[in-house]
């Protein structure tokens, strides 16, 4: 199996296959290689490395997306998180440890796209 093929599978199982497909529809001309990019090193090079489990490293995603502000891609990873095992507790104490070390601010912005995460997951159940 190719790295492409890897990471198209893990991507799936992480982000789902509803999210995947809109993106993979998406693609133009201009963004194709992106994507190729993403799949093949994010999904295929790196969360498919042994040293850590999904669950730790939606932990991480979610602290470096609150830190760096990208509120888009931290909704996307709030669904992932809950795809990957963690908790809606666990969640909270992530965006806790975060308001320390990220800001205030930014976590706030953060509880306020989980619990518009956790509301559609609920409605959707």
């Amino acid at each position: 199996m190719s790295k492409y093929d890897d990471g198209m599978s893990v991507r799936r199982e992480v982000l789902g296959d509803a999210h995947v497909d809109r993106a993979t529809h998406a693609i133009t001309e201009l963004t194709e290689d992106f994507q190729t990019l993403i799949t093949e090193y994010a999904w295929g090079s790196i969360w498919t490395r042994p040293g850590l489990d999904r669950r730790s490293r939606s932990m991480i995603t979610l602290t470096a997306l609150i830190a760096r502000g990208h509120h888009e891609e931290l909704a996307m990873h709030v669904r992932a998180a809950v795809r990957n095992g963690l908790t809606r507790d666990e969640i909270k104490e992530v965006l806790l440890q975060s308001a320390i070390y990220c800001g205030v601010p930014d976590a706030n912005t953060a509880f306020r796209i989980a619990s518009g995460v956790f509301a559609e997951l609920d409605a959707e159940q």
